[in-house]
């Protein structure tokens, strides 16, 4: 299956640069139906897109801005959204504008419906593949999954560890690798927690006795959860004036692999703001039938399946 790229992935590439160098290289892009990416300039009134292509100006009429404008599935805002950001088109066809300049006729509902046949269509649950964060909500984060096509990751399949907003794990633009989750009618639905490891490969880069970072998850009348990793939390024991969302120094007291637990200490916790790093992957292939997050000798197995038995 050929790989289609989120936009922004292949505006800077030599491949890409070479295709806009100039007007014969438009031509064999247009002859070919090749999808090019360029930054769009500005949105006019009637909600064209303007775009830079170097060698010339590019234009995506409206009704050729993404899949659906024309039907009236998507809203404006999918073009109005791509101001000074990079688009990706096909090239079909050139003319002159009012003033005799050359200007190319361009279309991203055809680079979309070209990623969505040959690519997106094809997907079954299990496989990975690369994304771009395009914005955040509470319940979850959408990505770019190819060529501006847009699919949602639920808050609960961002990690193991429990988050109250997805803005604790991703920033706008970040790019992450996810895994189809399901496909029914069209609408595709992400996970992520499953490439961020298992218990015993997260556990295993933390000692009994180690102080470490954590961050202060959520606190009960038994303890207070702390993350250690995105894919690993472990049981602090109570302590006055600690609050979720506070870094924390967390002392490692005991790491019990059959039930899954993970004693600690809070040693000190206060307030700090961070910026989300790329997260680290665990797994690095193109797909993933079976997740066991529970080690083996585990008394209780958490697994996910994405092929059905």
């Amino acid at each position: 299956m050929f790989d289609y790229y989120p936009e922004g992935w292949i505006i800077d590439t030599p491949e890409n640069r070479a295709a806009t160098l100039n007007i014969s290289a438009l031509n064999d892009a247009c002859r070919d139906g090749k999808i090019l990416e360029g930054r769009a300039l500005i949105c006019d009134s009637s909600h064209n897109l303007l775009v830079d292509l170097g060698c010339m100006k590019g234009v995506i009429p409206h009704d050729e801005g993404a899949l659906g404008i024309r039907e009236g599935t998507v809203r404006d805002i999918a073009i109005i959204s791509r101001v000074n950001r990079p688009v990706c088109f096909t090239v079909t066809g050139f003319q002159k504008d009012a003033d005799g300049h050359m200007t190319a006729q361009l279309s991203r509902r055809a680079a979309q419906d070209k990623c969505m046949t040959e690519y997106v269509r094809k997907f079954t649950p299990g496989d990975v593949i690369n994304a771009r964060v395009t914005h955040l909500e509470s319940f979850g984060a959408f990505a770019d999954i190819g060529c501006g096509i847009i699919a949602l990751l639920p808050i609960d399949a961002i990690s193991v560890s429990r988050i109250d907003h997805p803005r604790e794990r991703f920033t706008v633009g970040m790019d992450i690798r996810v895994v189809i989750k399901s496909v029914e009618n069209g609408r595709i639905t992400l996970s992520h927690k499953e490439l961020l490891g298992t218990w015993a490969e997260n556990v295993a880069m933390f000692k009994a006795g180690e102080t470490v970072a954590g961050i202060v998850r959520s606190v009960e009348s038994y303890g207070i959860f702390v993350e250690l990793s995105p894919n690993l939390a472990g049981l602090a024991e109570a302590k006055e004036d600690v609050v979720p969302g506070q870094q924390a120094s967390i002392y490692i007291k005991s790491i019990i692999p059959s039930r899954m637990k993970v004693k600690l200490v809070i040693i000190d916790t206060f307030d700090y703001s961070y910026r989300p790093s790329a997260p680290k992957y665990f797994f690095t292939g193109n797909r993933i039938d079976r997740f066991v997050y529970s080690p083996p000798d585990s008394e209780k197995e958490i697994a996910t399946n994405f092929i059905s038995e």
